[in-house]
């Protein structure tokens, strides 16, 4: 892959690990009970609100550092996926105007599926890991 769709990867990967990082450093600070409880009452068990905020702070930082790339990438699409399915299909792709869309969340879904395809081979902390780059 030439530099300069790597730097155009590496924009991508910081990026999305900043996003998810973010949030799911908010669902702690915000009081994860309080998201529990949510997910308990859209009827998905409140303890997988611990597991999506740990996903999106470790996934999150793991990301930035180009540490299981495609691994990571392929978490945060399946949280995506239920994001959609379970709490923002119903508003549809625009909303209602009292909760947004699944616009956004099909464009993390897309930048997630680009890094899972893709990986990221240079300016990552995989590169280091692996002998034979091509695979990750």
């Amino acid at each position: 892959m030439q530099l300069k769709n790597e730097v155009g990867v590496i924009i991508l990967r910081i990026v999305l690990g900043v996003i998810f990082f973010i949030h799911g450093l908010a669902k702690f600070q915000g009081g994860i009970e309080n998201i529990a409880g949510w997910f308990d009452g859209i009827g998905i068990p409140g303890v997988m609100a611990y597991v999506v905020a740990s996903i999106e702070v470790i996934g999150g930082i793991a990301l930035i550092l180009g540490l299981g790339t495609r691994i990571v990438s392929a978490l945060f699409g399946l949280l995506m996926i239920g994001a959609i399915i379970k709490v923002k299909l119903a508003v549809g792709f625009l909303g209602n105007g009292e909760m947004a869309g699944y616009e956004l969340e099909i464009a993390y879904l897309a930048m997630a599926l680009f890094l899972v395809i893709n990986g990221s081979k240079k300016f990552s902390v995989d590169q280091f890991l692996v002998k034979n780059t091509n695979n990750i």
